[in-house]
């Protein structure tokens, strides 16, 4: 997102004009990632080897490493909500760079995409406990104290209900900020003083994608661990 380059929002009003959806820009930038993703996922389907090798590599060491992750974090358990966990954070990353391309603006510096996969999250960590525990699920919100449970039922509700906000607000934030700072770089220091801080950004949101991965696991592990 240069000086002298499109608006971030250049290239989502074209496709807008030309498909005639007018959707807001945010969406046509998810739409772009879930493209890359499934269009990578057709190629490596149609190229699988048992010595992997380039994309597949790649794939299979990120994917591979999550898992190894989230298992040392959750226990075998850990696999059967991994499905869930890494298509997400790999969803995350893909939408956190494609605001690294000029002319084009991260789908997670939008709220409401934030907003979308932070309530996914929530309701699917607190179907897990519910699936698991039943109705002795309530127990995660009780407290260690008994007499202290009426209070703390309040308190842990507020805190659930909470952490949706904080993973939309952590997400957008971050992202949002990132974008900025490109664009100031841009325009005070075009391509010489912009292009090293490319590599920063790089890592600023593939940290942004594994926190919010990382958060979703932990919440996780609280509805999966018997509660005391």
């Amino acid at each position: 997102m240069a000086a002298g380059l499109p608006h971030p929002l250049t290239y989502s009003v074209f496709i807008d004009e030309a498909l005639g959806l007018h959707l807001p820009p945010h969406v046509y930038y998810m739409w772009l990632a879930m493209i890359i993703l499934f269009s990578c996922s057709l190629v490596l389907r149609g190229r699988l080897q048992l010595v992997p090798g380039g994309l597949q590599n790649v794939f299979e060491t990120i994917i591979g490493g999550l898992e190894d992750f989230t298992v040392a974090n959750i226990g075998e358990e850990g696999r059967k909500v991994f499905p869930f966990l890494c298509p997400m954070f790999i969803f995350i990353l893909v939408m956190n760079y494609i605001g690294l391309i000029p002319g084009c603006d991260a789908a997670t510096a939008n709220v409401n995409t934030n907003a979308a996969m932070a309530i996914s999250v929530f309701i699917y960590y607190n179907y897990i406990g519910i699936k698991k525990w039943g109705f002795g699920y309530i127990k995660h919100f009780m407290g260690p104290v008994g007499f202290l449970a009426p209070l703390m039922i309040v308190l842990e509700t507020i805190s659930h209900i909470a952490r949706p906000l904080s993973l939309t607000l952590r997400l957008f934030g971050n992202i949002r900020g990132e974008e900025i700072v490109l664009v100031l770089l841009f325009v005070l220091a075009p391509v010489v003083g912009t292009l090293p801080m490319y590599f920063l950004f790089i890592l600023g949101k593939t940290i942004q994608a594994f926190i919010f991965f990382m958060l979703t696991m932990i919440y996780l592990k609280g509805s999966l661990e018997h509660a005391h």
